[in-house]
């Protein structure tokens, strides 16, 4: 089951935070070969999406990747409410959810 976490986006702003992917021993999980996918979509139901830039942090082995958003990206986010997810798939195609929640983006006012 995937972790649940609330994000706050300041509009007009690079974002970026880290993800400890670990398994049922609570173990990094060493990410070579692995995946990912993230989206924002207004409702689950939205046909658009944004994806989010995603990398491992000082290599797959240690489990870490991380999530970001460059300004331009967040610019062109109307402020309010989201829904987002994490999906990480293996070599051999099996997909896991690693987070979701919902994702709030706060209005600029300097532009």
């Amino acid at each position: 089951m995937a972790a649940k976490a609330n994000i706050y986006v300041d509009q007009g702003t690079t974002f970026a935070t880290y993800l400890n992917v670990s398994g049922t021993n609570e173990a990094p999980i060493d990410l070579t070969g692995y995946t990912f996918l993230g989206q924002i979509r207004k409702w689950y139901t939205s046909s658009s999406a944004v994806n989010f830039n995603i990398n491992t942090v000082n290599g797959p082995s240690n489990g870490v990747i991380e999530i970001s958003l460059d300004a331009n990206t967040t610019t062109t986010l109307d402020y309010g409410r989201y829904v987002y997810d994490v999906k990480m798939t293996d070599a051999g195609g099996n997909v896991t959810r690693i987070v979701e929640g919902i994702l709030t983006v706060n209005p600029e006012v300097a532009k």
